[in-house]
């Protein structure tokens, strides 16, 4: 019998609130972005005041602050919300649908890496209420793919360890499982009728990575944050193996993707 289709993101919340089982980790393993895509998203907000939705431990919102904007993070995981308050960002508990903004209005709402976990219907409604006259909704998420015997190995490890378990293909390519993702983005600001018609662009940039870098950052991906200590041990221990393999590293190149839409 064929493995069921995986559920939407937004309705997997085990998954999309397991991040903070390590969130020092994923605070130091975890890319920033590229400075030139917060300087556009800066010039295209009308003024300074940001809500950043699942903000995580707030390495997009401290790129924001120092951008010299206001910064109000919102984030399911208290384990994360707590980190992200450790290192000077205000942030309030909550899901973004749930989240009560109690007359509050802002410039700009903000997802990076994150709003796959927002329903696609009530998340650009709630950003359109709560954003001033002319207000910018900036997504953005980093699509990158390692090469070809690192992914395989990757994937290899995780069908030995959790053969029932409903991981996307991670061979797919990544730049199409996004653009799918991006144009499900831009369909769900359409249905709000509150927004200009989106546009979406991305900054290219690239990162070298050493062996130790790499599975550093594995253990914060989606796929491996529910495994076991045990399950975790072999998938890096394979990963770590190909990365041997080819020469101890790999240069890794990367597309910010980002939609922005303003309030109309």
């Amino acid at each position: 019998m064929p493995t069921p289709p995986p559920p939407p993101a937004h309705t997997a919340r085990q998954i999309a609130e397991s991040f903070g089982t390590d969130a020092e980790r994923y605070d130091r393993a975890r890319p920033a972005y590229p400075e030139a895509l917060i300087q556009r998203i800066v010039a295209a907000s009308p003024g300074p005041d940001i809500v950043d939705v699942g903000c995580g431990t707030g390495i997009e919102a401290r790129q924001f602050l120092a951008a010299g904007c206001t910064v109000l993070g919102v984030e399911p995981d208290t384990r994360m919300a707590a980190f992200a308050r450790r290192t000077g960002v205000d942030v309030e508990v909550a899901t973004f649908e749930s989240w009560q903004a109690g007359g509050r209005t802002f410039d700009a709402v903000i997802a990076g890496q994150s709003w796959h976990w927002v329903d696609p219907v009530a998340g650009p409604a709630k950003a359109a209420a709560v954003l001033r006259p002319g207000g910018l909704l900036a997504l953005f998420a980093h699509v990158y793919g390692p090469p070809e015997p690192i992914v395989r190995a990757l994937t290899d490890a995780l069908r030995r360890v959790v053969p029932d378990a409903p991981f996307a293909d991670v061979r797919a390519p990544a730049q199409q499982l996004y653009q799918q993702m991006f144009a499900g983005f831009a369909d769900g600001v359409r249905t709000t009728g509150a927004f200009a018609e989106p546009e979406v662009w991305g900054v290219e940039w690239e990162r070298w990575y050493t062996r130790d870098e790499w599975l550093d950052l594995l253990p914060t991906t989606g796929g491996l944050t529910r495994l076991t200590s045990g399950q975790l041990a072999e998938v890096l221990t394979a990963v770590g193996t190909a990365i041997d393999a080819a020469g101890g590293g790999f240069t890794l190149p990367f597309t910010t993707q980002a939609l922005t839409a303003r309030l109309s």
